[in-house]
């Protein structure tokens, strides 16, 4: 691959003027999207929905921050991709510290945490096989399970960002049509929510006895510690820091630098409004139905608990809308984290090993067989544990621990890397600040209350 088609050089050829109208910005958006495939998943599917049907609309609130205050995060890292050119492994390795192998002390803790976030997908996994038992059971729901991995290495090893980004925007816009339907139907059921309710929402209350929950969705909803790191990636593929070129001081690259920036951040918000929206609505559902007729979701009933949410709003019918609906969204969050994996792990794996990621004769062979080998380790791990809520929301606390270095890199990022010439805004401080001190202040509140 030469470097004029190759997304990771910083090469003069690949240089673009950035657009400076909305709808010249249109054909650019697209990375936070393929995140929102992969949030919309384990996150809203099961531990949204879980945190609702336990807790009721009190934790509400725990949702809405969860969507909005981690933006700012992402959006550092964006700012820092665009300017540097780097990958986020590339960026959190240069942070000051130990060094071990080559490889920094984020990089390694990064990779201690991984295990657990295995956890987390073969849970999806097995939330797919579950779903495809119930149409056909006819096959087991560990056949299904390998038959579904085995697909997804399929897709995801063609490593194609375009094809990644499509079918991404196609799985997201059918199931949150589903999902906003069945809400707006509330209003005509026993299960109606008042005002009231949605006030009760914003009392600011920790449930006690679903810490293990309320931590687990924190994580997974919205754009948790893993999207945020996964989104320098997909800004890359899109070839946002291509566009910029290599720095050379000139007032050319500042432009370029701060038009593609914003650029960036109409993307980012724009898929938080997506995201903030399902995810408000799953919730609601979980609250409004499960919580008020007493049904939390079991590891043995998770599909059919959940179906419960649409048939109740929607009419029997809706189960098999709901069954089709559902493999969408957690075939897109297989598609997208898998995808996103190949590309993170492959990066973090190659720093002690002496390689260079962004080198393509040696990227495209890494994800291609990474591409295999996760999902093959998902399945195994839910074939040999068989308990999909668990898993995932185990993998929802590693989640909220790897925000934690999110705010860390990004602060320094913010303080220490960011070039003359394209510092923020006070208001953009005060976001960044606002995120780093809620977060750390959350994840202290919820060990308080553990």
């Amino acid at each position: 691959m030469s470097s004029r088609s190759d997304p990771y050089a910083l090469d003069r050829h690949l240089i673009r003027e950035p657009p400076t109208t909305l709808w010249g910005c249109s054909p650019f958006v697209g990375p936070g999207f393929v995140l929102s495939a992969a949030i919309v998943g384990s996150g809203e599917l099961i531990a949204t929905t879980m945190l609702g049907a336990k807790a009721g609309f009190v934790a509400l609130w725990v949702i809405v921050l969860s969507c909005i205050v981690k933006v700012a995060l992402q959006i550092e890292f964006g700012r820092h991709t665009i300017a540097h050119g780097q990958t986020c492994m590339e960026a959190i390795n240069d942070l000051p510290g130990g060094k071990l192998f080559g490889t920094g002390w984020m990089v390694w803790i990064w990779l201690a945490l991984w295990p657990v976030k295995i956890l987390q997908v073969g849970g999806i996994v097995g939330g797919v096989a579950m779903l495809l038992h119930m149409v056909l059971p006819g096959v087991s729901v560990p056949a299904w399970c390998w038959i579904a991995a085995i697909i997804v290495a399929l897709l995801v090893s063609l490593e194609r960002y375009k094809m990644i980004e499509k079918s991404s925007l196609f799985l997201i816009a059918l199931f949150t049509a589903l999902t906003l339907t069945s809400v707006i139907a509330l209003a005509w059921t026993p299960y109606a929510a008042s005002w009231d309710d949605f006030a009760s929402g914003f009392s600011f209350q920790l449930p006690a006895g679903s810490m293990l929950v309320v931590v687990g969705a924190f994580g997974l909803t919205g754009v948790g510690g893993d999207e945020i790191m996964q989104y320098t990636y997909w800004l890359l593929e899109k070839g946002y820091a291509a566009y910029v070129g290599p720095f050379d001081g000139s007032e050319a690259w500042h432009r370029r630098a701060r038009g593609w920036t914003r650029v960036m951040m109409l993307d980012a918000l724009l898929s938080m409004m997506a995201y903030t929206v399902t995810t408000i609505a799953f919730f609601v559902l979980g609250a409004a139905v499960l919580h008020a007729r007493g049904e939390i979701p079991s590891e043995d009933r998770l599909i059919e608990t959940l179906a419960s949410m649409y048939t109740n709003t929607l009419g029997p019918w809706a189960k098999w809308v709901f069954l089709a609906g559902a493999f969408l969204v957690l075939f897109s969050t297989l598609f997208a984290a898998l995808a996103a994996w190949t590309r993170v792990f492959g990066d973090a794996i190659s720093l002690p090993l002496g390689l260079r990621f962004r080198d393509p004769s040696i990227r495209r062979p890494l994800v291609f067989a990474l591409a295999w080998i996760f999902p093959i380790t998902w399945a195994a791990v839910f074939v040999g544990h068989g308990k999909p809520i668990h898993l995932v929301l185990l993998g929802g606390v590693a989640t909220t621990a790897i925000l934690l270095m999110v705010v860390v890199a990004a602060l320094y990022f913010r303080l220490f890397a960011t070039r003359r010439g394209l510092r923020p805004s006070p208001w953009y401080d005060l976001a960044l600040w606002t995120s780093a001190l809620s977060i750390t202040a959350f994840a202290c509140a919820a060990w308080w209350h553990r």
